[in-house]
This record gives C-alpha cells, structure tokens and sequence, in this order.
C-alpha cells in the first residue's frame, strides 16, 4: 500500500480527501495553520510545513505539538533548504529542522531530506489513532 501525498502551497486548502494521506505544504507551522489540520474529521497521518525561521517563542513550528496532539506525525523542514509557501520546493529541496515526538518514533530526525521521508512515510503500514 502506498499512501497518498498531497502537496499544497497552503494548508488553508486541508480536505477530508487528506485523511491518512502525507501532506507537505509551504505553509509555516504555527498554531493558525495547524487548525486547518485539527479541523480535519480524520487526520492525515503526517503533514511537513516549512519552519519559516521558528520566530519568536517559537512561533513557527508550535503546530507541531498541536497536532502531537491529536496523533499526527508532524515535522518542519529549514526555510534555508526551501522557499516558504511553496511546497513543491519544500518536496524537491527540504530538509527536516524539527519533529514531534511522533515523527521521531516513526524515524524522522533534523537534517533528513523531505523527500527520502516523505516516501518512507508513505510505504508506513501504521494504524493511526483516531484521537479527537
């Protein structure tokens, strides 16, 4: 089985389609577009955002933990490794800057490229908790 990816510039355009799918998207991992993702009834099982330079109180990848959460796989690659809000970028030339704890239990770590993950992640054979 093969998992589906979507690869959005945005994840203002989260769908129920998205459900157990790999999402990367340009977007930053703050709190506002990790909502998109909450919203969602059935989560994707991983979503990688750009870490738009962490910010302030590390404002940047907080969604992170959000979506820890909730029991979504989530990391964020490097805006020095790709252009922020665009995701295909972040596909093609991202590298992993940050991970919730659930990345690191599924094998994700800083400085792995977003590519070489995103496939593993979906060739993952993983029932996902449906935490609400």
């Amino acid at each position: 089985m093969t998992r589906a990816l979507f690869i959005v510039d945005s994840i203002a355009v989260a769908e129920p389609a998205m459900a157990h799918s790999v999402v990367v998207c340009g977007s930053h991992g703050g709190v506002s577009a990790a909502r998109y993702v909450l919203a969602l009834p059935v989560k994707p099982l991983a979503v990688l955002f750009n870490d738009a330079g962490v910010g302030k109180d590390e404002a940047g990848i907080v969604g992170l933990a959000m979506l820890q959460q909730v029991g979504v796989i989530a990391a964020a690659y490097a805006h020095t490794s790709a252009r922020i809000g665009e995701a295909a970028d972040g596909l093609t030339h991202g590298v992993i800057s940050y991970v919730n704890a659930l990345g690191t239990q599924a094998g994700l770590a800083a400085g792995q490229t977003v590519r070489e993950q995103v496939a593993r992640l979906r060739r993952m054979d993983v029932v996902i908790d449906e935490a609400e």
